[in-house]
């Protein structure tokens, strides 16, 4: 098996180390959104800061990263442009996924490159999967693939077998067809296109994860790294950019309150202005605070060889679900008192809104289900979710 010595493409003490990145991401941030796609030099310096090898094992050239590393990276990332955030995490948390399939489809990605990018688009509803020998035959459409003109290969959702739960397949570039859909209210540097199959594509089953697999924490990996519920990071990296884009938000707002040509001590004594900016810190810090501390508990268990129980994963799911949910809250009140020029395109603090707004469509981000699955779990009913 084929496999990239540990220490090539390394990094000082093997870690994430974004702050280098920032610079460039800023730069690139208004040509991304102009140009619907984050730069290629934005990529290049997030390739450079370990975002996209982050989760690749070690055995291939890869960190493996704490999680809980990861997701700092990638508020740093989204603090100064969410879409370079949402990229950074969606992209970047693919090869855990990958990590968790067979070690053939592992080598067929990262083989010969630690840093190799792959997209995904897991809702099944337009997709045609045929069971035949070996694999599957696989075609349709699939949307809201971010990143994917920068990736070399995508995982899709099916439904495979009529089995009431999605399987995820990986299809290397050269089979699939990238469809520029992407007109959009916010995050437009995400290019997040269509993803088209027109004739049928055979995937072997060793490029197939079930979701039931994710669920149960299946993997082949030496690392307990890899026996996190798969569902638990991959919405953490859909929810870490709103608390980015919160603190965005806020530090425009201050500076603006800071430079204001009015008095700007005025503006400190307004008990509207005040519990608005004191609130909107609050919420910053309890939506962080609350996503490291989950992810410690649950990587506490797993690295001492346990099992994270259900009815945490359904809380700490929940938790997740409704950080875009509350930081859109704290982003709105800052927006309504933003003064005239923030309606203007082009404003930075729109920017923001528009962006943290586009987030809450991502099905991930949609807290009331998953309210209900812990409410009803705590009567001691079983879950009726399985991407917990």
């Amino acid at each position: 098996m084929l496999k990239m010595k540990s220490d090539s493409h390394s990094l000082d003490e093997g870690q994430i180390n974004v702050f280098p990145a920032l610079e460039t991401v800023a730069e690139h941030a208004d040509a991304g959104r102009k140009n619907r796609c984050v730069s290629k030099e934005t990529m290049e310096s997030l390739e450079a800061a370990g975002i996209f090898r982050a989760m690749v094992p070690k055995e291939y050239g890869g960190l493996e990263a704490a999680p809980a590393d990861f997701l700092r990276a990638q508020i740093a990332i989204s603090e100064v442009d969410m879409s370079s955030g949402w990229i950074a995490g969606v992209v970047g948390v693919h090869p855990y996924q990958i990590s968790l399939m067979s070690d053939d489809a592992v080598n067929d990605v990262y083989g010969d490159n630690p840093n190799a990018r792959v997209s995904s688009s897991y809702n099944p509803v337009g997709a045609k999967a045929e069971r035949v020998d070996g694999g599957i035959n696989l075609s349709g459409r699939w949307g809201w693939s971010s990143g994917s003109p920068h990736c070399d290969w995508v995982l899709l959702g099916a439904i495979v077998d009529k089995q009431p739960f999605i399987h995820t397949l990986l299809v290397p570039r050269k089979d699939y067809e990238i469809e520029d859909t992407w007109q959009v209210l916010g995050l437009q540097a995400t290019a997040s296109n269509d993803i088209v199959i027109e004739k049928p594509v055979f995937v072997p089953d060793h490029r197939i994860h079930s979701a039931m697999d994710g669920f149960n924490c299946v993997n082949n990996r030496d690392s307990r790294l890899y026996s996190l519920p798969w569902a638990q990071f991959f919405a953490s990296c859909v929810a870490a950019p709103g608390i980015g884009a919160a603190k965005h938000a806020l530090r425009l707002f201050v500076e603006k309150a800071a430079s204001s040509s009015t008095d700007p001590t005025k503006l400190g004594t307004d008990p509207d202005i005040t519990r608005r900016i004191g609130d909107t810190a609050h919420a910053i810090d309890i939506a962080e605070t609350m996503l490291y501390e989950n992810h410690a508990k649950m990587r506490s268990v797993v690295m001492n060889g346990g099992e994270i129980p259900l009815i945490d994963r359904a809380k700490y799911r929940y938790q997740t679900g409704s950080i875009l949910t509350e930081m859109i809250r704290v982003v709105d009140q800052l927006f309504d008192v933003a003064g005239g020029r923030s309606v203007f395109l082009g404003a930075e603090i729109q920017n923001v809104w528009q962006d943290i707004h586009t987030a809450r469509a991502h099905v991930a981000n949609n807290p009331v289900p998953l309210l209900r699955n812990w409410g009803r779990m705590l009567l001691g009913a079983e879950t009726q979710d399985t991407f917990i």
